[in-house]
């Protein structure tokens, strides 16, 4: 006795509707793999490519109510950006911040510059420079 299938058979009637929805999924995968492939393209891009200003504290030298700050930043012609510095008292607040602006042709500057401070501060950090 043989038994009967209960589908058609194969390769008869052409694709079946979960063949249909594998080749979908694939067609999806796909392409949302290019989207995302894309994106992290971009955000690279963007990171890298406009990250136009950097910036190094050399030294710096403290006095009762300013910190004389010497910075060396490197920037692409033309590019006009700043620079933000601060400095903390011993117990760790902060007593001084501010930007520091840098316009001009120059690609490389070197610069002292003087931060404020409200009481006497112990240390000088540079937390960053950025295009304007």
């Amino acid at each position: 006795m043989s038994t009967a299938s209960a589908g058609a058979p194969e390769g008869r009637y052409g694709r079946t509707s979960d063949a249909r929805a594998d080749h979908r999924l694939k067609i999806l995968g796909g392409v949302l793999g290019v989207l995302f492939l894309g994106l992290i393209g971009w955000f690279g891009w963007h990171y890298v490519g406009q990250n136009e200003i950097s910036g190094e504290l050399i030294a710096f030298q403290v006095s009762d109510s300013s910190v004389e700050v010497h910075l060396e930043v490197r920037k692409d012609s033309g590019t006009s950006g700043y620079c933000t510095v601060r400095s903390q008292a011993e117990n760790g607040a902060e007593v001084g911040r501010a930007d520091f602006r840098f316009t001009g042709s120059q690609t490389r500057i070197d610069k002292v510059v003087t931060l404020r401070t409200t009481s006497r501060g112990t240390t000088a950090e540079l937390l960053g420079c950025h295009p304007s």
